[in-house]
């Protein structure tokens, strides 16, 4: 679990972390270097989930020995599945990029919207809490949530 307290926000217990896969936390299918040992680290604190439609066939390759749960898309409406994931999920921090990722942002208790290597689609970017360039600074804020009330404060 990870207790945040932001000034002018209120304080959130986090027992989420979902992380959409391709664009966020791999570019062409594979993870992006750091990812991994960032995830063992955020592992000890929160459940991480990483939810994709799975483009590159490469996410159960990928994920082999991380303590993650993997849920690869099956409907045909990604987006609503992916609000709908995260909904059943109580004190979640949501990392993604993508349009499809716009429904978890509005449902998540805190959306970061990684612009990286494919950019961010608008839409995900309005919903978000905080916007940062890459997945590795985007953890390292997790890792140490200090650095985030900055941002968040009101």
């Amino acid at each position: 679990m990870l207790a945040l307290t932001f000034p002018g926000r209120g304080q959130f217990t986090i027992h989420h972390l979902v992380l959409d896969f391709n664009g966020t936390i791999a570019f062409g299918g594979e993870l992006i270097p750091g990812v991994a040992e960032r995830i063992m680290l955020l592992s000890r604190d929160v459940e991480v989930h990483v939810i994709t439609a799975d483009t590159n066939g490469s996410v159960a390759g990928q994920c082999i020995g991380l303590p993650v749960n993997v849920h690869v898309l099956q409907s045909n409406d990604h987006t609503s599945e992916k609000g709908e994931f995260v909904s059943n999920l109580d004190g979640v921090i949501c990392v993604g990029n993508g349009a499809n990722d716009e429904a978890m942002f509005e449902t998540a208790d805190i959306a970061i919207a990684i612009t990286g290597r494919e950019g961010c689609a608008t839409a995900t970017l309005l919903k978000s809490d905080i916007v940062i360039e890459n997945i590795n600074d985007a953890l390292d804020l997790l890792l140490n949530p200090k650095r985030m009330i900055a941002t968040l404060r009101k």
